[in-house]
């Protein structure tokens, strides 16, 4: 993929799932500040409580608990 083709506001379902796919409670106050540059808190919730990308329960949950939002979690066991 072309990141120079991508739009930060058509793309953002790309965007955000892939900017924390790697993150871990370590980095995670780091990652999520960059994405929160860009876009708002409901924005971020909203498209990753939507994403079919391959992001980790846990950062579900630490998205929901920074934005004080129901938790969701990606897989279900």
């Amino acid at each position: 993929m072309d990141s120079s083709k991508l739009s930060s506001q058509k793309d953002k379902a790309i965007i955000i799932p892939r900017v924390l796919m790697t993150t871990n409670e370590d980095t995670f106050s780091k990652d999520i500040e960059l994405v929160e540059s860009v876009y708002s808190a409901n924005e971020i919730y909203t498209t990753l409580k939507d994403t079919k990308e391959r992001i980790s329960n846990n950062i579900c949950r630490l998205v929901s608990k920074r934005y004080n939002k129901p938790t969701f979690l990606r897989y279900n066991y």
